[in-house]
């Protein structure tokens, strides 16, 4: 009776511990590497670059899986979604990302090239991102209204356009609830400040998030 209470017992926690072995390994997040093209918006201006959004992703990322993943920054002040389709393909190649974010356009619509030309070069990363094998993921932007209703609003379309033609995640506008309010952006009214940060960060993580849930 003893001996029949002992096998049934281990067989009860062998089909526990098999259970559990399984459902950890359904869950688990692939570690994964995450390579962020942005302009100043993404590279931390006017702030410490461990202020940034992109710093805090890391931070949190390393929180919730700690040792699992990696954010590479390549983001610069000032760049341009013409000017990053130069440069792209060489970070590719050497950061090998597995997800890739693309948050440009902003400053080439600030200088005015039409939104033609911006969404040309929107759709050339993408297409260049995509052809690593890496996911991509799409930041949309908006304009200060004195550009115009017009242009604004093909500013705007050139981000739906692109992930609607690659099938990509879009995140339609990155500073929403941050821009146009003047406690959470800097004095030039473009960039936003180091309290905005985590709120950028919110905006980012449902994307990013289920972009690690991928294989």
């Amino acid at each position: 009776m003893a001996q029949s209470h002992i096998r049934y017992m281990r067989i009860v926690l062998g089909s526990l511990l098999l259970c559990l072995l399984l459902f950890s390994s359904f869950n688990k997040v692939q570690a994964k590497s995450i390579l962020v093209l942005g302009d100043s918006i993404s590279a931390g201006y006017g702030m410490d670059a461990e202020q940034s959004w992109v710093s805090l992703l890391e931070q949190h990322l390393e929180q919730k899986f700690p040792g699992e993943h990696e954010v590479i920054n390549a983001s610069m002040s000032g760049e341009t979604a013409a000017g990053a389709v130069s440069r792209l393909s060489a970070l590719l190649e050497k950061q090998q990302p597995d997800i890739v974010i693309i948050e440009l356009g902003g400053n080439d619509a600030l200088r005015g090239q039409p939104p033609q030309l911006i969404e040309r070069s929107l759709n050339q990363l993408v297409t260049i991102s995509l052809g690593s094998g890496a996911e991509t993921l799409l930041f949309g932007m908006k304009i200060p209204p004195n550009y115009g209703l017009a242009y604004s609003q093909a500013f705007e379309a050139s981000f739906q356009q692109v992930a609607k033609q690659h099938n990509i995640a879009l995140l339609p506008f990155f500073l929403e609830g941050v821009a146009g309010v003047d406690s959470l952006m800097q004095s030039d009214g473009i960039h936003p400040r180091v309290e905005a940060q985590s709120l950028l960060l919110d905006n980012a993580l449902p994307l990013i998030e289920e972009a690690l849930k991928g294989d």
